[in-house]
């Protein structure tokens, strides 16, 4: 069973309205919810995928949902990591929602596509780390969400994969892409040219994912490791890790000077803030620092 949240992040009225309209007319709950944890895990926000039925495969309404809470928590200083799990034991997204994709027309594909491509991009661009708990299915689409993530936890009984060729396919919302700058060229036209699945385990072992985890009894092993993660993440000064991605991320696209350039200046922005000032003194004092995000 999945644990009871400590606490509902209530966004505003056009992200309930939204779901609520979809709720009316299909009897449903909202198909993305948002938690944000506290205690000793403030700072933490959780995006709870809720869609049973289709086992979370990516819907139009999913899609809307989720770029709406993203758009939401992306202005809010206090999400220092954000964590994608799933309300749905032995799933973490199904992938494209094939049944919806047979109904549209072709210009409808490619254009809903395209909105799944954005969606995967905002969830790269997110600020604050990202973390994706994989405690079931991850195909496609799914995995793709997962590969958009900062960090990946699989358990044991994850399956994952870009299996669009099986269906006559080709990844479509980010894949082909993110996948060999994850496990390099070579073997991303493997695992893509052959639809391969794989289990938890054998993700680590390729290093798609950053730890595996043998399942327990509550399915939820891959978000309770996740969860231990952001954990680890919380007490660091927030400005300098959210700095820290973007030197990563950006750097990452360009040669190592320009890379570099890039790093100065993440590096620059830093320098005048309190949690630079709070990290020498606490180093010279021999004491715990307490960042506060300024």
């Amino acid at each position: 069973m999945l644990r009871a949240l400590p606490r509902a992040l209530r966004l505003p009225r056009p992200w309930m309205s939204l779901g609520a309209r979809d709720c009316a007319s299909h009897s449903r709950t909202p198909e993305i919810q948002v938690q944000a944890l506290t205690g000793h895990n403030q700072g933490i926000t959780e995006i709870l995928m809720n869609r049973p039925h289709a086992r979370n495969a990516l819907g139009n309404v999913f899609v809307s949902e989720l770029l709406e809470a993203l758009a939401q928590l992306r202005e809010d200083q206090q999400v220092r990591v954000l964590l994608f799990r799933s309300a749905v034991k032995g799933v973490f997204c199904a992938g494209a929602d094939l049944k919806e994709r047979e109904q549209m027309s072709a210009v409808e594909v490619g254009t809903f596509v395209q909105r799944l491509r954005g969606l995967m991009s905002e969830i790269a661009a997110f600020p604050a780390p990202t973390i994706a708990a994989m405690d079931g299915f991850a195909l496609g689409g799914g995995l793709e969400l997962a590969l958009a993530c900062d960090l990946r936890i699989a358990a044991s009984s994850a399956v994952m994969g870009l299996i669009e060729t099986t269906r006559g396919l080709l990844p479509g919302a980010g894949g082909t892409q993110r996948l060999p700058r994850c496990l390099g060229v070579a073997l991303a036209k493997e695992l893509i040219f052959t639809g391969r699945r794989l289990n938890g385990a054998q993700a680590h072992e390729l290093g798609l994912v950053n730890h595996a985890v043998a399942q327990n009894e509550e399915g939820n092993a891959a978000y309770q490791r996740a969860l231990a993660l952001a954990q680890e993440i919380l007490p660091q000064a927030p400005i300098a890790v959210r700095l820290g991605k973007v030197a990563i991320d950006r750097g990452m696209e360009v040669d190592i000077a320009s890379g570099m350039a890039i790093e100065q200046m993440c590096y620059d922005q830093n320098i005048p803030t309190q949690d630079r000032l709070e990290g020498m003194a606490a180093f010279r004092e021999k004491r715990p620092p307490k960042f506060v995000g300024k």
